[in-house]
C-alpha cells in the first residue's frame, strides 16, 4: 500500500479519534466517565503522531512545498482539519496516479 493511501486513512482515523476524545473530554467532566479519555488519548495520540510522520513522508512524493507541508501539520491539532486535508490534497493525486 503506497503511503499516500495510508496518510489518507490515517488522516480521517485521527480526525475521528479527535473528535471522540472531545466527547470523552466533555463525559469526564459532566458525569465522571474516566475511562473514555483513558482509552481515546493514547489512541488518539498514536495516531496524530503517525500522521505527522506521514506528512514527512509524502510532502516529497507530492511536491509539497514547506506552506503547504506547515498548514498539514497545523491540521492535525484543529478537530475538522485533517478531513480537508484528506479531501482536498490527498484525494487528487491519489486519484490520478489510476
Amino acid at each position: 500500500m503506497d503511503t499516500v493511501r495510508i496518510l489518507r486513512y490515517v488522516s480521517i482515523a485521527e480526525a475521528t479519534s479527535f473528535l471522540i476524545l472531545l466527547l470523552c473530554s466533555v463525559l469526564k467532566r459532566t458525569v465522571e466517565f474516566e475511562a473514555g479519555v483513558q482509552i481515546m488519548g493514547p489512541i488518539h495520540g498514536v495516531l496524530f503522531l503517525a500522521f505527522v510522520a506521514l506528512v514527512f513522508m509524502v510532502r516529497g512524493p507530492l511536491g509539497w512545498d514547506v506552506k503547504r507541508t506547515v498548514l498539514a501539520l497545523i491540521a492535525s491539532v484543529l478537530p475538522l482539519a485533517p478531513y480537508f486535508v484528506e479531501r482536498s490534497w490527498l484525494r487528487q493525486p491519489a486519484a490520478a496516479a489510476r
